[in-house]
């Protein structure tokens, strides 16, 4: 395997660990009536934020998984670029947490499962690469989607 073959298969195998922490967040929120969306923000290779949705427990439209791990991630390092920082979710963002991705100068977003409905990081838009934007971001998709899309679809089935 060349150097450049062995570091990205590093990196999908960290990418699947983290997108495994985002996991347990959104199982967490399931446990809480919440949809199942959890989320991570590592940065320099730690975890320094982890949450899940909590927008009915927090009567907040804007408590998403990840614009929560984000503004988290704003309070531990002690500032608002979120610079050198990879967001795991384990859905495609919407537009308001794709915005908010933007705006925090994050360098790479990780989601599981796409989302037909409101995904803006490729599926219905892509605000991660839109050069009217100041900032653009690098975005790898499908990273344990199964398990995530399986944990909406159970969720849901559950609720009918």
């Amino acid at each position: 395997m060349s150097g450049d073959a062995a570091r990205e298969a590093h990196g999908a195998e960290l990418d699947g660990f983290f997108m495994g922490l985002a996991l347990d967040e959104a199982r967490r929120a399931a446990e809480e009536g919440e949809v199942p969306i959890g989320s991570v923000v590592v940065c320099d290779g730690e975890v320094v934020a982890r949450a899940h949705n909590r927008r009915e427990g927090d009567a907040d439209p804007a408590a998403h998984a990840e614009f929560l791990a984000m503004e988290e991630a704003a309070r531990a390092l002690g500032r608002w670029r979120l610079m050198g920082c990879t967001v795991y979710v384990t859905l495609e963002p919407c537009l308001m947490c794709a915005g908010l991705m933007v705006n925090a100068r994050i360098d790479r977003c990780v989601y599981g499962a796409h989302d037909p409905k409101g995904g803006a990081l490729g599926t219905l838009y892509d605000v991660s690469h839109d050069a009217r934007l100041n900032h653009e971001f690098e975005v790898e998709s499908g990273v344990r989607a199964e398990e995530s899309a399986a944990l909406l679809r159970s969720f849901f089935k559950s609720r009918r």
